[in-house]
């Protein structure tokens, strides 16, 4: 499996099971209707440690364009590559929202609140504040790239042998981080922390013959957007700073300061 292919079907994955257990709650008639937050952060988790174990031996499974730029930004992968890895993510985070209707498309029928429509496609938050919302995806994003800078670490092997990916063993601690940061800072906007887990569903959602469905909340969009690639920017930044600051941290713990 190619690279490209690899973080298409990866993305296609996590949106199928990240969205799907989202429309589990929330849809009318569903077995897990109403079943709540945790059961939310939880598929969620598990959707990512799928998605990475799947495709991580093939593309280093980014599944995230804020993971890409961040891993880019901080010398672990390479510039050139960037733009086919955020093509695949955005192509497959559609394909994974479209499948994730066409499972769930009776139940769509049967919801009556075009809101709960939207939130099984698209993040959105709690209180609509521009600044606060932004401060939220730029957090969460931030705790998911920082850490997973130091789980790609260069002694872990990435596709075709190269540096700078995210193992398969490395796949339950990325979704025991993300069920973290979903149970911790999701509570705000709903944690999109990946610009192609909430574009490219929403734009399903706009598409889809979905009655009933409502407006996509585009004057919201841009928000879990921007949010979770300042974020992964901001990560690797302070990644590097660290590591530029290691050698006299060192120090001073051997001089007891």
């Amino acid at each position: 499996m190619s690279p490209f292919v690899a973080e298409l079907v990866g993305t296609a994955l996590l949106l199928l099971l990240g969205d799907g257990v989202v429309a589990n709650v929330v849809l009318h008639g569903t077995k897990g209707q109403n079943s709540g937050w945790i059961v939310i952060t939880f598929g969620w988790g598990m959707a990512v440690f799928v998605a990475v174990f799947a495709v991580a031996a093939a593309s280093g499974a980014h599944i995230n364009p804020a993971v890409t730029i961040g891993l880019a930004v901080a010398g672990k992968f390479p510039w050139v590559k960037v733009p086919a890895y955020i093509a695949a993510q955005m192509i497959g985070a559609a394909l994974g929202a479209f499948l994730m209707w066409l499972h769930y498309r009776p139940h769509f029928a049967v919801t009556d609140d075009p809101d709960a429509k939207l939130a099984v496609f698209a993040t959105g938050p709690a209180i609509y504040s521009t600044i606060d919302n932004l401060i939220s995806e730029i957090t969460g994003t931030f705790v998911l790239v920082f850490a997973v800078l130091y789980l790609a670490a260069p002694t872990v092997a990435g596709p075709a042998g190269t540096t700078g990916g995210l193992g398969a063993l490395d796949a339950l601690p990325v979704g025991l981080l993300v069920l973290a940061i979903g149970l911790a800072l999701g509570g705000t906007t709903g944690y999109a922390i990946n610009p192609a887990r909430d574009l490219s569903p929403r734009l399903m959602h706009a598409l889809l013959p979905i009655s009933g469905k409502g407006d996509s909340d585009w004057g919201y969009a841009w928000i879990p957007v921007v949010g979770p690639l300042l974020g992964g920017t901001i990560a690797a930044g302070t990644y590097l700073l660290l590591g530029e600051m290691r050698v006299p941290l060192e120090l001073a713990v051997l001089l007891g300061l």
